[in-house]
């Protein structure tokens, strides 16, 4: 079940289900309203969506009628996440599926946001989108790209090609905008060539590893799954995070593998990675590539969590398409 595609003169309702829109600075915010507001976008936000307690989020309680409230309004035709954090994965047992299945609109985030966006594809059928927050728009400078694959996948129906940024930034943006590093990009890495066409499936490892076991965990056979990290994630934890997901009813059936750029701080080199997937004989005869641009790193593509898509990769060559989103 595909959503509606977003169109200028909708109402985007922004919604904290991880870390509160407290966190955010005012001048931060006013950024993200003008930018969607050029591309034809009316924001509104939350009821509790500046809540914030020790732990900088909200009550379960709050998150969970913010959430549906923005799927049962009908003026609200997609719903964007505050930022990430820590702690989606705690609405997960209140959610109502059933109105979400009733109402289907775009559901677009990352990182955390990877507990709900998958939770609501197992659980209804719904498309979601691993995509950038609200907060994202913020960012004054390098952002063409992000805005360039957000329209592409929410805004338009065509397939589409998912070529590399051209640079890459892991910069703190949000407390400098002019001191920025810009760093050109190689494109991708390709470590195991082949074809695959599946399902598309995954988002921040991390937190994808929390549904193992779950009513939450979708079916991952004849998908192409796509899996990203942040700051905190060193090799070792990469490696077994992914062994962990391996070892997941279903993973014989995954089709191929596309991982986003790790941050500086992760210390994960391109030979690390090479030999973290090397060890692994269940991938060594699909398609593998990584230096993605999604993730934690700006710029990044959205893709459609349970959308359709195709991975070539042979003599040196890449092309990604997502042919249903």
């Amino acid at each position: 079940m595909i959503p509606v595609k977003l169109k200028p003169g909708d109402e985007i309702r922004v919604v904290s289900p991880a870390t509160s829109l407290a966190f955010i600075a005012q001048d931060q915010r006013q950024i993200a309203i003008e930018r969607f507001a050029r591309l034809g976008f009316t924001i509104t936000f939350s009821e509790h969506a500046e809540e914030r307690d020790m732990f900088d989020s909200s009550s379960v309680a709050s998150r969970i009628h913010d959430l549906h409230a923005a799927f049962s309004d009908p003026s609200v035709k997609g719903i964007l996440t505050t930022i990430g954090g820590y702690n989606s994965n705690q609405l997960l047992r209140y959610l109502d599926f059933e109105l979400i299945g009733a109402h289907p609109k775009v559901f677009c985030g990352y990182s955390d946001i990877t507990a709900l966006s998958v939770a609501i594809y197992a659980r209804t059928g719904l498309v979601t989108y691993s995509g950038p927050h609200f907060s994202t728009f913020a960012m004054r400078r390098g952002l063409d790209y992000t805005v360039e694959y957000f329209k592409k996948c929410l805004m338009e129906e065509a397939p589409f090609a998912v070529d590399p940024a051209e640079t890459w930034s892991d910069d703190a943006w949000y407390l400098d905008q002019e001191k920025r590093e810009f760093i050109p990009n190689e494109g991708y890495l390709i470590i195991n060539e082949g074809y695959a066409e599946g399902t598309l499936l995954g988002g921040n490892l991390s937190t994808f590893v929390l549904l193992h076991g779950t009513e939450y965990m979708p079916d991952l056979r004849n998908s192409i799954l796509l899996l990203e990290e942040d700051c905190e994630a060193k090799v070792a934890h990469f490696d077994r995070q992914l062994q962990a997901l391996i070892h997941q009813p279903g993973f014989a059936g995954v089709k191929g593998l596309i991982i986003g750029r790790f941050q500086k701080a992760s210390k994960i080199s391109d030979e690390m990675l090479v030999q973290v997937i090397k060890s692994k004989q269940e991938l060594a005869e699909i398609p593998v590539i990584a230096n993605a641009s999604f993730g934690h790193t700006t710029p990044q593509f959205t893709f459609p969590v349970g959308g359709r898509g195709t991975l070539a990769v042979d003599k040196g060559r890449v092309e990604f398409v997502i042919t249903a989103h």
